[in-house]
């Protein structure tokens, strides 16, 4: 039997879960009748003043769009990692996560690494090579590649070393940028890699390659020729304009789902081999400790993550009632399929709803309606993707794992709100 409209609305106002979570469904039924402006705090209206930015003309335009002035705070905030022994060497420096929405990170905004500084590469003297175990060895400027057919997709990039901080005993202060920050999801577009390889003729000995940038650290990584054949792009563009220079100016490689380092920044040489090269970037570091001693060298694939980014630490809630739970989701495995959001640290669980686009190896945003009644919480989210793998408890990672490891760490993140609204980063 169809329920009533008034009984349907009355069961999205029932808990989904312990401690205030509500029916993702809740969403649909536009906030179900539960007066939301009173619930968010919104005050009844009143006649506006006129204010001084309406009485006179505005600024006029910009060869170059730039932010508000009162958004100053949405930066990428402090270098991380800087090495004192390089004017400008390995560093990092991380998306604001907990000030963006959608799934798309702005080009200011999407997160550097790099290993010895930001080359300024004039593109008329920039070349790519294709040699190896190739049937005919290849040098492309970019005004050939840019005649070949573009295609695009959007896809996260993520550093391996990204969320490392929750391998430490002790939970660390910092916000959902300094903890998950390297991070970010663009519309790629460039050439797709196979397309080039088979321009060159692979020769059948062939199985990996090797993609090296024309930074002065020459960052080069091997990846595995069937992934190069799979999904993997030279990118010239980056969400519709040519790639900044600290994302990889004039060029770059995308291999979706894959470490950030492998993504080759400043690519200028691709050489197909027979097995890997072990160049120095992939065994001094990004190799996966184990537990019993062990390295899971080749373990390239990100696996399923979610982080909740609002609210998240830096956050005050300033009084109770409605909010939007809302964060981040993604695997290097495909798509997201399910994200559940706890209050209670993990004793009750309930389904978030996934904002459309829902693409594979890309973020997904979630958001779950939450009536917070001002007692303590502890607010969590875990992300399942369409392989069926289930992102993991910490308790569960660092026990496979050990905490000697510094890489992949894709535990579940917890945050605390306290009585008074305060959030912080706990261990739960």
């Amino acid at each position: 039997m169809k329920k009533s409209g008034k009984a349907e609305a009355a069961d999205l106002h029932e808990p989904a879960a312990a401690n205030g979570l509500l029916h993702r469904r809740f969403f649909l039924a536009g906030g179900a009748g539960v007066g939301l402006a009173a619930l968010s705090g919104a005050a009844k209206a009143e006649p506006l003043a006129v204010p001084e930015w309406t009485r006179k003309p505005g600024a006029w335009f910009s060869a170059y769009g730039q932010p508000s002035k009162y958004e100053s705070k949405v930066g990428r905030g402090a270098i991380v990692e800087h090495n004192p022994l390089y004017e400008s060497g390995p560093g990092s420096i991380r998306t604001p996560l907990q000030f963006l929405e959608g799934m798309i990170t702005p080009n200011g905004l999407h997160f550097e690494r790099s290993h010895n500084g930001i080359p300024d590469i004039d593109p008329e003297q920039h070349r790519l090579v294709i040699h190896g175990l190739v049937k005919r060895p290849l040098v492309f400027t970019m005004d050939d590649l840019a005649r070949y057919p573009m295609t695009s997709r959007i896809s996260f990039v993520e550093c391996a070393g990204n969320s490392g901080a929750l391998y430490a005993k002790d939970a660390a202060a910092g916000t959902a940028q300094t903890l998950h920050g390297l991070l970010s999801c663009a519309e790629w577009t460039g050439v797709s890699l196979a397309l080039l390889l088979d321009e060159a003729g692979v020769d059948p000995k062939a199985t990996w390659l090797l993609a090296e940038g024309a930074d002065a650290a020459s960052m080069s990584r091997s990846v595995p020729l069937a992934k190069a054949m799979d999904d993997a792009m030279v990118c010239l563009y980056q969400n519709g304009e040519r790639i900044r220079p600290s994302n990889g100016y004039p060029l770059r490689l995308l291999v979706p789902g894959y470490q950030g380092n492998m993504n080759v920044k400043w690519l200028r040489r691709i050489k197909l081999t027979a097995g890997p090269t072990m160049t120095k970037d992939e065994t001094s570091k990004y190799s996966l400790l184990l537990n019993e001693g062990k390295s899971a060298q080749f373990k390239f694939q990100l696996d399923a993550k979610a982080i909740i980014t609002r609210p998240s630490p830096g956050y005050l809630l300033k009084q109770q009632g409605f909010y939007e739970i809302s964060g981040l989701a993604w695997s290097g495995n495909g798509k997201v399929t399910k994200v559940e959001v706890t209050a209670d640290g993990g004793k009750t669980w309930a389904q978030a709803a996934l904002s459309d686009p829902v693409l594979s190896k890309a973020l997904t945003r979630f958001r779950i309606p939450w009536h917070w009644t001002g007692q303590a919480a502890v607010l969590q989210a875990r992300c399942t993707d369409d392989t069926g793998y289930t992102q993991p408890a910490r308790d569960v990672l660092i026990a496979a794992r050990g905490n000697r490891a510094a890489y992949h760490n894709n535990a579940i993140s917890s945050w605390s709100v306290a009585t008074g609204g305060e959030v912080k980063h706990v261990y739960a």
